[in-house]
């Protein structure tokens, strides 16, 4: 269970928040009685708007994490006591565009920890990657996204040492569940999407996956600023290892006319189970069970549905774009 006392009625700044465990994280940090900042290149609530009927009411600024001088300047405005450091781009775009992924998420990540310093910010949670596990001598695939979230691990480690700058940083797996929907593995939520929708869909890849739902992810990131800490921690958060065809089965389990079906090679990172470590460290239960994750990512569809934040309209578009 998360303790809020050292949040409750404080700023948070959340970068990234529009996407999939951002929108999580403002949401968690509004019933604990935080007072969320998002921050993003744009004012886009889809993602928030499918999880949260409230989703017009957060105070949402829009910004370059490039930017050191706009974001120093947005944490003095709303006197920012955390930060939950999201925004990145994932591994396509890296590869697509790499020096622009080099400022997003190496400039991006050093300008935050500096405000942080500059501004006496001494709890923040920072998003690393399954990638990061993958760097090295392995047999899984190295990617620049990986090379950049070890970077922000090592850079976090720095600012430790020489400034005593506190941090923990989060490894997530897989992640899936309402408000996922790109990335290279945002598959399986859109053939959850596909199914609640009677469309057709392909999931392009095959093999084990370890399976994290976005809201139990963004609770970590939002319990590591509840807490002080001692050093730059970073840990892993995998979640339930499963074949795609178990993800199928619950899911035509649920749905039996699903025009789902999956081919392709094994994604190329780790599928373990979690080893416990970040949970036992902030307290928390283990993180639910994948049939759970799957069976409340379609009662957050219908909610969305009945609300019209989900549309078939919508659904067909992040069809075609996965």
């Amino acid at each position: 269970m998360i303790k809020p006392d050292l949040i409750a009625g404080q700023s948070v700044l959340v970068t990234g928040a529009a996407g999939c465990i951002g929108v999580w994280a403002l949401k968690i940090l509004a019933e604990l009685g935080a007072k969320p900042i998002a921050y993003d290149l744009h004012d886009n609530r889809e993602r928030l708007a499918l999880i949260d009927d409230g989703y017009e009411n957060y105070v949402w600024e829009t910004g370059d994490i490039t930017d050191y001088t706009a974001l120093d300047n947005l944490i003095k405005a709303h006197d920012v006591k955390a930060i939950i450091h999201l925004a990145a781009l994932q591994a396509p775009f890296c590869k697509a565009d790499p020096l622009d992924s080099v400022q997003v998420n190496v400039v991006g990540s050093t300008n935050v920890f500096e405000a942080a310093r500059q501004n006496g910010i001494t709890q923040i949670s920072y998003a690393s990657s399954i990638a990061a596990q993958a760097m090295g001598d392995n047999d899984w695939l190295a990617t620049l996204y990986g090379a950049h979230k070890i970077y922000g691990e090592q850079m976090a480690a720095v600012y430790w040492q020489d400034w005593q700058i506190p941090s923990v940083g989060i490894r997530p797996s897989i992640v899936y569940g309402p408000g996922r929907d790109q990335g290279m593995s945002a598959a399986p939520t859109i053939a959850m999407l596909a199914a609640f929708a009677d469309k057709p869909y392909q999931i392009p890849f095959t093999g084990p996956v370890s399976y994290l739902h976005a809201e139990d992810a963004a609770a970590r990131f939002v319990a590591a600023i509840t807490m002080r800490h001692e050093n730059a921690l970073v840990f892993d958060l995998d979640g339930t290892p499963a074949e795609i065809e178990d993800v199928m089965s619950i899911i035509i389990e649920r749905y039996p006319n699903a025009q789902i079906s999956a081919s392709g090679a094994a994604m190329p990172f780790p599928a373990d189970a979690n080893n416990g470590y970040l949970n036992d460290y902030l307290g928390l239960a283990e993180c639910r069970t994948l049939v759970d994750g799957i069976d409340d990512s379609f009662e957050i569809f219908a909610a969305a549905k009945s609300r019209n934040t989900l549309t078939d309209e919508m659904v067909v578009r992040l069809i075609e774009k996965n």
